[in-house]
C-alpha cells in the first residue's frame, strides 16, 4: 500500500502522536507570525529602508492570511486537511526561502506575503483536521491549539535572536521542512466531500455573536501586541518587554486551554470584564508592578474570548458545513489584528494610552451587551 496522504487517510487514526502533530504544527504557525520583529532592525540596516516600509513588510504577512483563509477553504471542499496542511507547509517554506537568500525590500515582501497565505491554508488545515478526528470534541481539542498558538509565539523572538536576517528565516524553514516529513504520512479519517460552504450559516445569530466575539479577542490582543509596547517602553528595555510578553503568552495559553471546560457564552462574559479591568490599568497606569498585573488579568481574558468566540463558532454551525463560516470568521479576526494599531496609534498620540484602553474597555462592554441580548432573545 502506498504510504502517500490520500492512501494513507483510508485508515483513520485518532492517536496522541497525531493531536501532539497539528498542535506543534499550530505552534510551528505562530512563532512564523513574530519571527519578523526581532529581524526589522537588521533588515533596516541591510535595505535603509524607512519605519514606513518596515511597516508595510509587516502588514503583508495578515493580508497574505486573509487570502490564505479563502484559499484554504477552497482546497478543503475538494481534498483533504492533510493535503492542505501540505499547501500550507509549502507555501510557508517558499516565503522563508525569500528571506534567506532575498536582499531587496520587494522581495522580502513577496515572501512575507506568500508566508501569510501559507499561514492561513496551514491554520485552516489544522483546524479541520482537528474537526475531522475528534467529532463531538470539537470545542476542547480546538481550545488546546489556541493554546499551542499562544505557546508557539514564544519560539518566534527565540529564533529572531539568531544573528543577521538570513539565520532566523533559515532556522524557521529548517523546522518546517522537517514538519512536512509526519504530515506525508499522517492519517486521518477520510474527510473529500465532508465539509461544505454554506452561506446562510452566515446569517444566524449565533455566526454574527461568534464573528463579534473574535474580533473583539484579537483586537484586543492586536492593541496589546502592537501599541502598548511603546506605552511600556518609557520604562523597561527591550528585553525587559520581551520577557513581559513571553509570561503573557503562557498566561493566554493556560487560559484558552481551561477555557473549555465552561459554557463559550460565560466563557466570553468573563472575558469581556477581564480585559476591560486588565487594559484600564496598563494603559492608566506608570508602575511596572502594576503593568504586570494588568497585563496577567488581560492575558486571561484573552484567551477566554478566544475558546468562548470559537465555541460560540462551533455551536452555532454544523462541522459539516461550516467551511464558509470558518473562512469568514477567520478573516474577521485577522482584520481585527490590523485594526488595532491603526485605531490604537493615533488615539495614542492624540490622547494618551489611557484612551486607548478606554477603547477596548468599550469594545468588551459591547460583547457583554450583544451577549445579555442574545440570552435575552
Amino acid at each position: 500500500m502506498s504510504t502517500g496522504v490520500g492512501q494513507a487517510e483510508r485508515a483513520p487514526m485518532r492517536s496522541g502522536a497525531v493531536y501532539a502533530l497539528l498542535l506543534g504544527l499550530g505552534a510551528l504557525d505562530a512563532a512564523g507570525y513574530s519571527l519578523i520583529a526581532p529581524a526589522l532592525p537588521g533588515l533596516a540596516a541591510q535595505t535603509g529602508a524607512s519605519a514606513t516600509a518596515l511597516g508595510m513588510l509587516v502588514a503583508t504577512f495578515p493580508l497574505g492570511m486573509v487570502v490564505g483563509f479563502a484559499l484554504g477553504g477552497a482546497v478543503i471542499q475538494r481534498s483533504s486537511p492533510a493535503r492542505l496542511l501540505l499547501v500550507g507547509l509549502s507555501l510557508i517554506a517558499a516565503g522563508s526561502l525569500g528571506f534567506v537568500f532575498g536582499t531587496d525590500m520587494a522581495v522580502f515582501a513577496v515572501s512575507r506575503l506568500v508566508t501569510g497565505l501559507g499561514s492561513g491554508c496551514l491554520w485552516l488545515g489544522i483546524t479541520f483536521a482537528t474537526l475531522a478526528a475528534w467529532p463531538g470534541q470539537e470545542y476542547l481539542c480546538m481550545s488546546r491549539v489556541y493554546a499551542a498558538y499562544s505557546a508557539g509565539g514564544l519560539l518566534g523572538p527565540l529564533l529572531g535572536t539568531i544573528h543577521g536576517v538570513r539565520g532566523p528565516f533559515a532556522a524557521y524553514l529548517t523546522l518546517v521542512l522537517l514538519a512536512i516529513v509526519p504530515v506525508l504520512t499522517l492519517r486521518l479519517p477520510a474527510t473529500v466531500g465532508a465539509f461544505a460552504p454554506d452561506r446562510g450559516a452566515l446569517r444566524s445569530t449565533g455566526f454574527r455573536a461568534s464573528a463579534v466575539a473574535i474580533a473583539f479577542a484579537v483586537l484586543s490582543l492586536g492593541t496589546l501586541e502592537g501599541v502598548l509596547p511603546l506605552h511600556f517602553g518609557t520604562k523597561l528595555g527591550q528585553t525587559q518587554i520581551g520577557v513581559l510578553y513571553a509570561a503573557t503568552s503562557v498566561v493566554v495559553a493556560v487560559a484558552g486551554a481551561v477555557a473549555a471546560r465552561w459554557q463559550p457564552r460565560a466563557v466570553l462574559l468573563v472575558s469581556t470584564v477581564l480585559v476591560a479591568i486588565g487594559f484600564s490599568f496598563a494603559g492608566a497606569s506608570t508602575a511596572v508592578l502594576a503593568w504586570i498585573a494588568a497585563l496577567a488579568i488581560a492575558g486571561v481574558g484573552i484567551g477566554l474570548a478566544n475558546t468562548g468566540a470559537t465555541g460560540l463558532l462551533l455551536g452555532a454551525v454544523p462541522a459539516q458545513r461550516i467551511v464558509t463560516a470558518m473562512v469568514l470568521w477567520s478573516q474577521i479576526g485577522i482584520l481585527g489584528y490590523l485594526a488595532a494599531p491603526a485605531i490604537g496609534g493615533p488615539v495614542a498620540d492624540a490622547f494618551g494610552y489611557g484612551a486607548v484602553a478606554a477603547v477596548v474597555a468599550l469594545t468588551a462592554m459591547g460583547v457583554a451587551a450583544m451577549l445579555a441580548r442574545r440570552k435575552q432573545s
